[in-house]
């Protein structure tokens, strides 16, 4: 879809074209497009090593690539990390990286750098979608559960205020019902407007939550469904041996 000529309406969230990216020799991923239109909820599905990381990390610029992104209409293909937190694109990283030695509360704030004059009310909304992180604001990060860890990473994320939140693996190691709790919230935060891409290994959780699905298999996008189109996992699954 060209940026030019089109509706407000009609432009994209996020459009990336032909991105691809590579480690040394290896072509991790390969020229392969997506779109996320506004409020939409769409996740990446494949499997092990298939290039779901890599695609993200492209997206975002942590790892160099080649190709166009679009945010809005708008070119940002050759903008860093940090220049697309500003636009509102903001990614939750596998892994989380928090800030282990700092407080709840201190780790919330580093992720309001760009609205610090907004930080306190945008921390109140982060304790409405965590009430446990409220419970636990002078404890040392590092010190919380694998689940409290991921809703401050979460939460962390939300104090940039994102109109994009990316999110890579949000439920890795985590019990199925602390994995459910913190993808239903990820559902709430898309009704209430915030586009939202998600790689999940979880397939069925996922499934419920999106509305379009990608398959990525071989460092290349090989499927784009609807979720409702998807009768069976023995649908989804034939494409991961693609």
């Amino acid at each position: 879809m060209s940026a030019a000529g089109t509706t407000a309406a009609s432009v994209p969230l996020l459009e990336a074209r032909d991105i691809s990216a590579s480690y040394g020799h290896v072509q991790a991923l390969k020229p392969t497009s997506l779109h996320i239109a506004e409020g939409e909820l769409v996740t990446i599905l494949g499997p092990n090593g298939a290039g779901k990381t890599t695609l993200m990390r492209a997206l975002t610029r942590l790892t160099a690539s080649m190709g166009s992104v679009f945010f809005r209409g708008e070119d940002i293909s050759g903008l860093p990390t940090h220049k697309l937190a500003r636009r509102g694109i903001v990614m939750v990283q596998e892994g989380r990286g928090l800030f282990p030695q700092m407080s709840v509360r201190e780790n919330l704030i580093i992720g309001a750098y760009l609205h610090a004059a907004e930080a306190e009310a945008q921390m109140g909304t982060v304790f409405e979608l965590f009430p446990r992180l409220r419970e636990r604001i002078d404890q040392i990060a590092g010190s919380l559960s694998g689940g409290e860890q991921q809703m401050l990473a979460i939460g962390r994320a939300l104090m940039a205020k994102p109109q994009l939140l990316m999110l890579d693996e949000p439920s890795l190691g985590l019990a199925p019902r602390v994995a459910f709790e913190i993808l239903s919230t990820l559902s709430e935060l898309n009704r209430r407007g915030i586009g939202i891409l998600l790689v999940e290994q979880k397939a069925p959780l996922a499934l419920k939550l999106a509305r379009r699905v990608y398959v990525i298999s071989l460092g290349k996008i090989v499927a784009e469904l609807k979720t409702d189109e998807i009768k069976s996992y023995h649908d989804l699954a034939r494409y991961y041996l693609h």
